[in-house]
């Protein structure tokens, strides 16, 4: 029988080796090549999904060394970088709702306000994961919300991989955690690092006030097309949710008055959320995930072999290689050269030049976490601008900042991404589908917002 995956293989190792053995483009160091060529290799396989995704992260990260990009000291030792330990603190705090059985009493009455039917449900979780991401960052939100959807599904009994309501869920989960986490200065890191940038560069500001104003339209949009795009592009089969808040019912029974288990469980979720929020700038995301995670164990609330089952290491392995390509991205500058070899055959007026950082941000943020979007984009428009562009620097900030933070296709794009397509409910074909056109639909609004928005702010 015909395999489609051997071609897609073999076309993987020709891509890899034309682009190594061609000649090094100028204003490109040979390591940067490489890199790239490692970088289009891992694209074909991470789209076609012709290997594990995790597989191809594990040779993406040998190939680092092996092909002179960095040493290996330095490619294994960026697995342990704090977006890999965030994950993974977040599948063990997961794993403790789930195992204690918190996760069913919380998805119960999360069913009992949206149950009227499929559509309803799906809108609730889009709009209660938005509405989260703009007080917390978006990596926490989905931390806190998949053990529940998780839960639905399951008491809905939908066929991982099969259900269309399943993948509707789960990708309604994530994108609600993405186009909710660009509307303020709290749903991620990125958001305040560019606001650090301009300041350090120009000694300007933005104020929380002044992002939410000027970026909480296209949530308000985006979060509308995801419930409609999901709707169109995942019918479900099921005609109503009432079996599973029958299903929970019966389990939250049968589990009796909430035990100190879930108690302990509950305390430590609702500190880690509330560190979240008040002090990731302080302490980071990964170390109170990482803190939390340990103080289950700590307070006997679970055990190693309760939780193991819910830690998805290919998933965790998949990031951890992710990560390291970037970096080699970023310090051989092929990233740098991919911009400015971009840029530099136009003159472009500040709408479109505007246009033009947005798209690459939007691009880069699928390969590469939306913090080092930021770190890597915004100085080269700062560069461009300098050259008598016509665009304000604050414009800028938000044409990187906030495409940067819109990955609707990759699990490597975000971490919510990540932690949906750990339930193994969709398939990346499914997000890859759907995310190229949310991708294109953001990016539209974004452009439409900024064009006839901004200005009566006083942005453009």
């Amino acid at each position: 029988m015909f395999n489609i995956k051997t071609p897609l293989l073999i076309l993987a190792v020709i891509v890899i080796l034309l682009i190594l053995l061609s000649p090094t483009p100028e204003g490109l160091t040979r390591e940067g090549q490489s890199a790239l060529a490692i970088l289009a290799m891992c694209f074909i396989l991470w789209t076609s999904a012709a290997i594990p995704l995790s597989v191809t992260s594990l040779v993406a990260i040998a190939l680092l060394p092996l092909l002179g990009v960095m040493g290996e000291g330095e490619a294994f030792a960026l697995f342990g970088n704090r977006a890999v330990f965030f994950i993974l603190g977040a599948f063990i705090l997961a794993g403790g709702m789930m195992a204690s059985g918190l996760s069913s009493r919380i998805a119960l009455v999360f069913l009992r306000r949206f149950d009227r039917s499929p559509k309803w449900l799906i809108s609730g979780i889009v709009t209660s994961c938005a509405f989260m991401a703009l007080w917390m960052p978006a990596h926490a939100v989905a931390a806190f919300m998949f053990p529940i959807v998780l839960e639905i599904a399951r008491a809905l009994e939908l066929r991982p991989r099969e259900s269309n309501y399943g993948k509707a869920l789960f990708l309604s989960m994530a994108w609600g955690c993405v186009v909710g986490g660009v509307a303020t200065l709290l749903g991620g890191a990125r958001n305040a690092l560019a606001i650090g940038i301009l300041a350090e560069k120009y000694g300007m500001s933005i104020s929380f006030a002044e992002w939410v104003m000027a970026v909480f339209p296209l949530t308000l949009v985006l979060a509308l097309v995801v419930h409609l795009v999901v709707f169109r592009f995942f019918k479900p089969e099921i005609d109503n949710v009432r079996p599973a808040r029958v299903v929970l019912e019966r389990k939250v029974k049968e589990l009796g008055r909430m035990s100190a288990t879930e108690k302990k469980v509950l305390a430590v979720m609702l500190i880690t959320v509330a560190f979240w929020v008040l002090l990731s700038g302080r302490l980071g995301l990964a170390t109170i995930a990482i803190m939390g995670a340990a103080t289950l164990f700590i307070i006997h609330a679970i055990t190693w072999h309760d939780v193991e089952k819910y830690v998805n290491w290919g998933v965790i392995l998949m990031y951890g290689g992710a990560i390291a390509l970037a970096k080699a991205l970023e310090i051989t500058g092929a990233a740098k050269w991919l911009v400015t070899s971009f840029l530099e055959p136009f003159q472009l007026g500040p709408f479109a030049l505007l246009a033009v950082i947005s798209l690459i941000s939007i691009i880069l943020t699928e390969a590469m976490s939306n913090a080092a979007v930021v770190a890597l984009v915004l100085p080269i428009a700062f560069e461009l601008l300098d050259t008598g562009v016509g665009l304000s620097p604050i414009a800028a900030v938000f044409a990187v900042a906030v495409p940067a933070g819109l990955a609707f296709t990759l699990p490597i794009g975000t971490p919510p991404n990540a932690i949906a397509y750990s339930a193994r409910y969709h398939r990346l074909r499914d997000s890859l589908r759907v995310g190229i056109l949310l991708n294109i639909i953001a990016l539209l609004t974004f452009l439409f917002i900024a064009r006839f928005y901004w200005p009566h702010l006083g942005i453009f």
